[in-house]
């Protein structure tokens, strides 16, 4: 086991970053990132998220404040630039990332529909997250035919209790030793997780409609298609690899055959292991997936070439299925076309970017989604960040004065659509100057050329085919954003950032 591990922070965890035979317990000879590539983790991931999920607090949370349902592959994307800066090997990069991580949860607190209060920075809440991720990674090896050895699991459970120091300071939330981590885990599955909204959620409602990445976005028959029948076979894996007394207590279904077809989808990932070092990358995949479709990426451009070739077989596919009504990345209803073609954009603005969390309503947990995606692709420090919330909120008190007709704390679709224009209020452009101050990184008053396309590629990872000659002054900047945040524009270089899921 690592010396120092469950120190406090005095006793400087951080810095105490290797085992007894001095390998690095971070960085890229540590367990994790062994794991990081290898294709079981995404499994063990969906299972640690059904886990996490299933606890009260968590669950609480991620129902009022999580954007997983509507933009799940861009809450793929942050979850693993996260982790791989939480498990970096330079103590500095660990530090940043986790003050940001901090600053995030703590601004995570309410009730759930029971009234029983949460916050994201519960220590013993947060350290049910790490216990989740390392006993997934452990149940992966098991159910994969390729048990870990005690030393491998001593060394990978020492990683993550230095993760958890990070965050809070110290480990003393998880206990020492890694046999007496097996009696913790089994307590709190026993006594504390419940079949939450937020663990139904991924289970059965998140792999049914899981919209495709950007990249694959041109082909949602054939999306539809694998999705159908990948996302069923997906939940009764996840479902037959949770811990049985889970599951007893709350009474998820297992599908017949289910504990073979989960062995076997293991036992397949695994034997990925004999594929030559480097052939699977989980960041090139993830961040391919992520590109818009007109970036000037290779990969874009390859997957382009093959989209003429993908829409002719979405074109047989809707002659002999009967999806095609309904595999539309977001399907138009018949009423909201009946209305006019500005009613409809209105209402399609509504889904695509303002409603974050996908509830069919716009609070402020849909405003603070949007706030935390550009401070997190902006990579702002806590004064900018701190600006960027209170811009942001101060537009929500807005919103909610001029739209919220009806009294309620939250504005509908059609309260939305009938008031289009009070959307670009004097809070929305202050919004739109504090990216403008965070983009000006000379302080100079003006953009150029490059740190206009730094801000695009960036923020809303997307390269720009044309930029601006010269320089690209405040106004003409917060006149672009907010052309697009009222929704009177589509189409622009805007439309990554908040509405690709």
């Amino acid at each position: 086991m690592t010396t120092g591990t469950t120190t406090t922070a005095d006793e400087t965890p951080l810095g105490t970053t290797t085992t007894a035979d001095e390998t690095p317990l971070f960085g890229p000879e540590s367990q994790f990132s062994a794991f990081f590539d290898d294709p079981r983790w995404a499994l063990a991931m969906i299972r640690a998220t059904v886990l996490e999920a299933a606890h009260p607090q968590i669950g609480a949370a991620l129902v009022d404040n999580s954007t997983f349902v509507a933009h799940p592959w861009r809450r793929l994307r942050n979850t693993f630039l996260s982790m791989r800066r939480m498990f970096d090997a330079d103590p500095a990069v660990r530090e940043r990332e986790a003050a940001r991580l901090n600053r995030l949860h703590a601004r995570m607190s309410g009730s759930d529909s029971r009234g029983r209060a949460y916050d994201a920075m519960d220590r013993a809440t947060r350290a049910w997250v790490v216990a989740t991720l390392f006993e997934s990674a452990v149940s992966m090896c098991r159910l994969s035919g390729q048990p870990l050895d005690q030393d491998t699991m001593e060394r990978m459970y020492a990683e993550y209790r230095l993760f958890l120091a990070a965050l809070d300071g110290d480990a003393g939330e998880l206990p020492e030793d890694v046999n007496d981590f097996w009696r913790y885990f089994d307590r709190v599955v026993e006594d504390e997780l419940e079949n939450t909204e937020a663990a139904r959620v991924i289970l059965y409602r998140l792999f049914d409609h899981l919209p495709a990445p950007a990249l694959l976005a041109g082909a949602p028959t054939l999306w539809a298609a694998g999705r159908a029948v990948v996302g069923p076979l997906l939940g009764a894996i996840t479902v037959a690899s949770l811990p049985e007394p889970y599951r007893r207590r709350a009474g998820l279904p297992e599908m017949p055959g289910a504990p073979t077809l989960m062995q076997g989808a293991y036992l397949a990932a695994g034997l990925t292991r004999f594929l030559p070092e480097g052939w699977i990358n989980a960041e090139t995949i993830i961040e391919a997936l992520s590109l818009s479709p007109d970036s000037d990426d290779p990969r874009a451009r390859s997957v382009a070439a093959l989209r003429a070739r993908m829409k002719r077989a979405s074109a047989l596919l809707r002659l002999l299925t009967p999806l095609s009504d309904e595999t539309g990345p977001d399907p138009v209803p018949a009423a909201s076309r009946a209305t006019g073609e500005g009613r409809r954009s209105a209402e399609e603005f509504f889904r695509q970017v303002l409603d974050q969390t996908g509830d069919g309503h716009l609070d402020w947990p849909d405003l603070a989604a949007m706030a935390r995606e550009l401070a997190t692709r902006l990579d702002l420090g806590e004064p900018e960040e701190t600006r960027l919330y209170d811009a942001f909120a101060a537009w929500w008190r807005e919103l909610q004065a001029t739209l919220d007709t009806d009294g309620d704390g939250r504005v509908s679709a059609d309260e939305y659509a009938a008031a289009v224009p009070s959307l670009a209020g004097p809070a929305l452009i202050r919004v739109a100057e504090v990216l403008f101050d965070a983009t000006d990184k000379d302080g100079s008053g003006t953009i150029d050329a490059d740190e206009h396309r730094t801000l695009f590629r960036t923020a809303f990872q997307r390269d720009l085919t044309t930029t601006v000659a010269g320089t690209y002054g405040r106004s003409a900047f917060v006149g672009d954003f907010l052309s697009f945040m009222s929704g009177r524009r589509t189409n622009t270089p805007y439309d990554p950032l908040l509405a690709d899921a």
